[in-house]
């Protein structure tokens, strides 16, 4: 655990993810390994019972909130500590992200189009971590879709990505899991 900062609240999102989170990682079920993660990585997790408001008091008092997805499980708890102590440096939303590896085309009018620089893009993992200022400024719970939240979040403040390890990849199926189980031998 990091004792040395702070403490920080945060949440494992699992709603609108279906069933995924309850598949099994290395014995446990996606969620649990992604409460671990935020645990060792020194954050008080809340759940459902703890108010919006509640959360947005603590962001007052200088407690940021961290967003982890439960379909990122095996996201290690320093890469989430440092992107913690990164937003707490700098003010800014920091969030994980992933390289695209995909090739990606345009579509338009139905036909096939150019393709699009990957090198340019990334995709959204975890944790998403919100400074306490922007914590106390958000009149309503931030959404779970990550993507969204930080599109939304980049309108009206600095948002730092940062390159998750691999083994924060996201999981969209059984075979990612498998995957994700080879990347990380513990």
């Amino acid at each position: 655990m990091y004792d040395d900062e702070p403490t920080a609240l945060g949440a494992v999102l699992t709603d609108d993810r279906g069933s995924l989170p309850f598949l099994l990682v290395h014995g446990e079920a996606l969620a649990a390994a992604a409460a671990w993660s935020l645990g060792e990585a020194g954050v008080t997790i809340v759940d459902a019972s703890v108010s919006w408001d509640g959360v947005r008091e603590a962001g007052a008092d200088g407690e940021p909130f961290v967003l982890h997805d439960s379909l990122c499980p095996l996201t290690p708890p320093d890469f989430i500590a440092a992107c913690l102590d990164r937003a707490r440096e700098t003010g800014a939303v920091v969030v994980g992200v992933r390289p695209v590896t995909d090739t990606l085309k345009v579509v338009a009018d139905g036909l096939v189009g150019a393709t699009v620089d990957r090198d340019a893009m990334t995709l959204v993992c975890s944790p998403v971590v919100l400074p306490a200022p922007v914590v106390a400024g958000l009149a309503e719970a931030p959404s779970s879709d990550l993507t969204e939240l930080v599109s939304a979040l980049a309108v009206d403040h600095e948002v730092v990505r940062v390159e998750a390890p691999p083994s924060a990849g996201r999981v969209s199926g059984p075979d990612d899991v498998r995957l994700l189980e080879a990347l990380d031998q513990r």
